[in-house]
């Protein structure tokens, strides 16, 4: 399960952004094939923004290479994601202590990269210890 590992404590905002980028990047790994290259988290008062880069598979970069292998993609790797929305929110509440309210997602078939957008129910930037 994605948790097990980020389910420690974490102190500073800076540990829960890079507990949440952990999570996702197992997420990405186990349920869509292929990890990241690379992960950011960013936290903004009620909003946790996720930034992977280099998500796209050999293949999905050859799809890419036409329109119609884009449109492809992106229905896709949209499916897949709202197949696993209850398991990512499940994710982030645990790791934010607070509601997700909403999830939303891209993923640009020209660069591989992919943003989700967690909005939370409270603003939970100033419950850190130390904002770094």
């Amino acid at each position: 399960m994605v948790t097990k590992r980020c389910g420690v404590k974490a102190k500073t905002k800076g540990q829960v952004e890079a507990r949440i980028s952990e999570a996702m990047i197992k997420f990405e790994k186990e349920h869509m094939g292929r990890g990241p290259t690379e992960a950011k988290t960013y936290i903004m008062e009620d909003v946790v923004f996720v930034r992977l880069k280099g998500v796209l598979t050999p293949a999905e970069k050859q799809l890419a290479k036409r329109q119609e292998g884009k449109v492809l993609i992106k229905r896709v790797r949209v499916q897949l994601l709202e197949d696993s929305r209850s398991l990512l929110k499940n994710v982030i509440q645990e790791l934010t202590k607070a509601k997700v309210i909403s999830m939303h997602t891209d993923i640009s078939t020209r660069t591989g990269e992919r943003v989700i957008i967690f909005t939370l129910n409270k603003n939970i930037e100033n419950n850190f210890a130390n904002n770094s």
